[in-house]
C-alpha cells in the first residue's frame, strides 16, 4: 500500500451533511426575519432576554436560533450578547436602507419551496410538477409578491442597466419594459432621462405595483401601462429601447426567439433590446449563483433554463438582431445582454 501523502486532506463527509441539512439554514434565516430578530439585535442591548422580549419569543428558542445564526456567520456573539456582522447590519436589519429581508417572502414562498419535495420526479420528467407552464402561468399571483418584495435585490442593478441602454441616446426616448414587475428598471431610465417615456408591460395586478413605484419616484406622469401577456399584447411602437429583465429564462429556445422577433419588430432601426439575466459561463458550473439558477428553472418551469451568452447570442441572431454583446454588472450575479436592431 502507498502511504497517504501527509499534505492530502483526509476525506470528510461534511459536505454531505451540510447539503442534507441546508433546509435548516433557510428556515432559521426566514424565522429570524419573521420574528424581527435583526431589528432587535441592532437596537440592542443584544442579550437573550431582551431579544426574546422584543420578539415576543421564548428565551430558549431565541438563544438556539441566535447561536445557529452565529455559527453560520450571520451574527456575532460576545460575552453572551449578540451583535450584527457588517452583512447582517446592512442587508437584514430593517432599519438599513439596503435591507433585502423582504425577499424571503418570495424566495421561500410555500408553493415555490414545496415543489422541491418532488425534485426526483422533476428530474425524471425534465419539467416542473406545477400545473401548466409552472410559475409563468397567466396571472400567477406570485408575480405580485415578486414585484412587492424583490425590489431590494433589483434596485442596485437598475441604474447600471439604465445607463447602458441610454448611452448615445439623448433627448426623447420611448422605452418598453416587458415583464416590468416592480417597474424599477423603466423607472431608472426615466430618472436618468427626463424626456424618456416608459411603457410598463405585465399582468394588470402586477403593474399596480409598478405604477405605485413610479409615482413615488416622481415619474408617474411618464409611465404608461400595457397589461396582458407579453406574447399576446400589441406592443405598438416604435421604441428606442426594449427591456427584458429576468424573463427569457422562463422559456425554451424557440419561445425566446419568437418573443425576440416580436421585440425586434417593435424597435426603431438602431434600437436596442436589453436582457438582464443570470448568465453562467459556457461550462455551466460557474460562477456559482448564475449557474445554480438553472435548478430554480428546472423546478419551477416547463422548459426554462439559465442560458449562456452563446445561447442568448444565438437567440438574438435568429430574431434578426445585428450586434449582440454581454455586459456583466459589477458586484452582481447579473449580466446585461444587448442586441441592436
Amino acid at each position: 500500500m502507498t502511504p497517504q501523502n501527509a499534505s492530502e486532506v483526509p476525506l470528510n463527509p461534511g459536505l454531505v451533511f451540510d447539503m442534507l441539512q441546508a433546509h435548516q439554514r433557510t428556515s432559521a434565516l426566514k424565522t429570524a426575519i419573521e420574528l424581527d430578530v435583526f431589528r432587535a439585535v441592532g437596537e440592542g442591548p443584544g442579550d437573550v432576554a431582551s431579544i426574546a422580549r422584543q420578539c415576543s419569543a421564548s428565551e430558549r428558542g431565541i438563544r438556539i436560533l441566535c447561536d445557529f445564526l452565529t455559527l453560520n456567520g450571520v451574527l456575532v456573539k460576545e460575552d453572551g450578547h449578540y451583535r450584527h456582522t457588517p452583512l447582517s447590519g446592512a442587508f437584514l436589519d430593517p432599519r438599513s436602507p439596503a435591507c433585502v429581508a423582504s425577499m424571503a417572502q418570495f424566495i421561500s414562498d410555500k408553493a415555490m419551496v414545496e415543489v422541491y419535495d418532488h425534485l426526483t420526479e422533476i428530474v425524471r420528467s425534465g419539467r416542473t410538477v406545477l400545473p401548466g407552464e409552472g410559475s409563468v402561468e397567466p396571472d400567477n399571483p406570485i408575480w405580485v409578491q415578486f414585484a412587492e418584495t424583490m425590489a431590494p435585490m433589483m434596485a442596485p442593478v437598475a441604474n447600471p442597466l439604465a445607463a447602458m441602454v441610454l448611452e448615445g441616446r439623448g433627448g426623447p426616448v420611448r422605452v418598453l419594459d416587458i415583464a416590468a414587475g416592480h417597474g424599477l428598471f423603466g423607472i431608472a431610465v426615466a430618472k436618468q432621462n427626463p424626456q424618456a417615456q416608459i411603457t410598463g408591460q405585465d399582468w394588470a395586478a402586477v403593474l399596480q405595483v409598478a405604477v405605485a413605484n413610479a409615482g413615488k419616484a416622481g415619474v408617474g406622469d411618464r409611465y404608461g401601462l400595457l397589461p396582458g401577456s407579453a406574447f399576446d399584447v400589441d406592443y405598438g411602437g416604435p421604441y428606442d429601447v426594449v427591456l427584458l429583465t429576468n424573463f427569457l429564462h422562463h422559456f425554451d429556445h424557440p419561445t425566446c426567439v419568437t418573443l425576440l422577433k416580436k421585440v425586434h419588430a417593435a424597435l426603431r432601426p438602431g434600437g436596442c433590446a436589453a436582457t438582464l439575466e443570470f448568465v453562467p459561463n459556457e461550462d455551466r458550473v460557474s460562477p456559482p449563483m448564475p449557474a445554480a439558477f438553472a435548478m430554480t428553472m428546472l423546478a419551477s418551469t416547463a422548459s426554462g433554463d439559465a442560458y449562456t451568452l452563446s445561447e442568448y447570442t444565438a437567440m438574438y441572431n435568429e430574431a434578426g438582431f445585428k450586434t449582440v454583446s454581454g455586459h456583466p454588472i459589477p458586484m452582481s450575479p447579473h449580466t446585461v445582454v444587448m442586441g441592436v436592431a
